[in-house]
């Protein structure tokens, strides 16, 4: 992919040769290689410029202005959209290159990514295993294994409550059979005491006659 941008070294126009240079310049603080296609000492240029642009970003009268910024034969844009994307941070996406490691392009690309799918996939290797050499943020770590520590919290709890039930179940149930047991178990003793009673009253009649 070369990315080709078409000037006017001869333009008598201030602000066409200032914006020319915005870009020029911007370009190689990047480190982007570009190839500058002159349009005012070449025909061949300037035809193909205007030829290749697309009609809805041409001016009113047809005629496209340099800057021109293209990609091979794909069409970038002009001085205000590259503008846009440099305000942006998406010059990288506008010139239709990868943006490099550690750029904020790339960075950014990365937190839309996982906003998207709600996954790490950037912090795995080409196998799917996570990658020891990729640093996941700190936050993320700690967020994950809070959750995870606050489900195993809750359910402890639930199971704590769960045994608590159990106990007090078993004790009324416990409780109950005991009443009835001692209550049997006075009458029976009444009934008992009684019978000694009477056999004592009859021994002391036999006794007496």
């Amino acid at each position: 992919m070369v990315i080709k941008v078409f000037l006017a070294t001869s333009s008598g126009s201030t602000a066409i040769k200032k914006k020319q240079q915005d870009v020029v310049g911007f370009l190689e603080a990047l480190h982007v290689d570009y190839t500058p296609l002159d349009i005012a000492c070449n025909e061949q240029n300037r035809m193909w410029m205007r030829q290749n642009v697309p009609e809805e970003k041409k001016p009113t009268n047809g005629i496209p202005l340099p800057p021109q910024i293209f990609n091979d034969d794909s069409y970038c844009g002009d001085y205000e959209t590259f503008f846009d994307a440099k305000e942006d941070n998406t010059v990288y996406a506008f010139l239709g290159l990868p943006p490099p490691p550690g750029s904020k392009e790339a960075e950014q690309e990365k937190k839309a990514h996982i906003m998207e799918n709600g996954t790490h996939a950037d912090y795995s290797n080409t196998d799917g295993a996570p990658d020891d050499s990729i640093e996941v943020p700190v936050e993320e770590r700690n967020g994950k294994a809070h959750g995870q520590e606050e489900q195993a919290e809750d359910g402890e709890a639930e199971e704590e409550e769960a045994a608590e039930g159990d106990e007090e179940k078993v004790a009324e149930e416990t409780e109950e059979p005991t009443e009835e047991v001692t209550e049997d178990t006075q009458a029976a003793a009444d009934e008992e005491e009684g019978q000694d009673e009477e056999e004592a009253e009859v021994e002391e009649e036999e006794v007496a006659e």
